[in-house]
């Protein structure tokens, strides 16, 4: 029977320091990237990142632009990646640009405004590097549907870089498309799938999203205000993957901390999010149900539980081959129109906080070995509020598993004391396949004031 039950939330201890992101891992990945462009027919790949979009040309070469924006050519037999002022010392940090298997370029136009612009000019370099009426991929960070463009437009053509890079490019090439889905596309992108590496880098990277969120919540007290909660987190130095987030009350859920004082009787949500995690909870701030409005009577038993129990079926789901739309269908089976889910339960995680996702409508796609999944599925009802349990895992068949064990024998230890805590204290499916890399996995505590009270199935 689903219940409340006081518990410890469990330790299994700090991961080692990720992998480094070394010259042979990128060379794997910028061949991958070259025949992927052969594959489509292009002569050229055109790769665009800002400090929001980064994901992609981070993958590639462990470069990512900040402050600036910056473009990557690459081609059958060349690799060239454009800078501005302050980034171009920077690039420096990728192998494949440390041990000259990209040669670099200043671009001062993708810098900020102000700064000299006495370089070359951007529509120069693509002249240099690409062929005149060549067919290009531009790489963005989304690509689009018939449905969501004018009638009659072909969304091959619909480009999501910035106008000043789009314009020189079509001036240039004979045919200039969306390659977006090259890297993302939850089926066949090069991103879709992580490696043993990536998996220790996903762990670490939760492990310490985790550990924030919970020191945090285990601090909250009435009268604390968001601005101190967060304080409490002691975020460590990993990039954010998205904007962290603490609202209370009618605060829109995106909000971070504004001022507000913690006090009983409101709902709350707040995440921690760096590179490859995102851990979410929301519940309310009680330390029982005596503490809730009239209008939340019934959270626990007919919100709260359901909610869990769908969860424990989701990670039940998370086997190679199971047709993404299955899980769509199974959530929406579980969870009826009033908890009010409508993004997709479920998507890729990387660098970026949603890179795409296989679990959509009549999706089917399969998931499949190497998928870093996000437990994403957001409940949202206009009495009860939220309750969320969003941590991060991997689909890993018994290859994967295998080589994890080989490679990374205290992250294959820890996933797997996860997966067993799951299993075994919290009474959730949690199948061989799925591979938790938080500690917080399987963990809702409804009454952020008591956060000792878990739910158990």
């Amino acid at each position: 029977m689903t219940r409340l039950q006081r518990m410890d939330w469990p330790d299994n201890g700090t991961p080692d320091l990720p992998p480094a992101f070394l010259l042979a891992e990128a060379e794997v990945r910028l061949a991958a990237v070259r025949t992927a462009l052969a594959g489509a027919g292009y002569q050229a790949l055109v790769i665009y990142g800002d400090r929001e979009h980064a994901a992609n040309l981070h993958w590639l070469t462990g470069f990512d632009p900040r402050f600036e924006e910056a473009v990557m050519v690459v081609t059958p037999g060349d690799a060239l990646l454009i800078a501005g002022n302050e980034c171009l010392a920077y690039t420096v940090v990728s192998p494949l640009v440390a041990a000259g298997k990209v040669r670099t370029g200043l671009c001062a136009s993708l810098s900020l405004p102000s700064q000299p612009r006495g370089s070359r000019r951007l529509w120069e370099w693509l002249d240099e590097v690409i062929p005149g009426g060549a067919k290009v991929g531009a790489v963005g960070w989304k690509w689009y549907g018939a449905e969501e463009l004018p009638p009659g437009a072909d969304p091959a053509l619909a480009l999501d870089i910035p106008a000043f890079l789009a314009d020189p490019l079509r001036d240039r090439a004979g045919r200039v498309e969306n390659a977006t889905a090259l890297f993302i596309h939850p089926g066949q992108g090069l991103r879709a799938r992580v490696s043993v590496d990536d998996i220790a880098r996903l762990e670490f990277s939760n492990h310490m999203a985790a550990s924030a969120l919970r020191r945090m919540v285990f601090a909250m007290q009435e009268g604390m205000t968001d601005f101190a909660a967060v304080e409490a987190a002691r975020i460590g130095g990993l990039p954010l993957g998205c904007h962290l987030t603490f609202a209370m009350g009618d605060t829109p859920g995106l909000s971070g901390p504004i001022g507000d004082r913690i006090v009983k009787g409101k709902p709350a949500s707040f995440n921690i999010a760096h590179w490859g995690s995102n851990i979410c909870r929301a519940g309310w701030m009680a330390r029982g149900p005596a503490d809730l409005p009239t209008a939340a009577v019934g959270y626990l038993e007919d919100f709260v539980y359901p909610y869990a129990r769908a969860m424990s079926d989701w990670c039940g789901m998370m086997r190679p081959g199971v047709p993404g739309g299955s899980v769509w269908t199974m959530i929406h089976d579980r969870l009826p129109p009033e908890f009010g889910i409508t993004l997709n339960p479920g998507h890729l995680i990387g660098l970026d906080e949603w890179m795409s996702s296989p679990i959509m409508l009549g999706s089917d796609i399969p998931l499949a070995s190497g998928m870093a999944m996000q437990m994403d599925v957001i409940p949202a009802h206009p009495g009860w509020g939220s309750t969320r349990m969003e941590d991060g895992y991997v689909i890993a068949d018994e290859g994967l598993r295998d080589a994890l064990a080989r490679r990374h024998p205290n992250a294959a230890r820890r996933c797997a004391a996860r997966a067993g805590f799951m299993r075994r204290v919290i009474g959730m499916e949690v199948p061989d396949s799925l591979l938790p890399l938080a500690d917080t996995c399987g963990i809702i505590a409804p009454w952020l004031l008591d956060p000792a009270q878990v739910v158990v199935l």
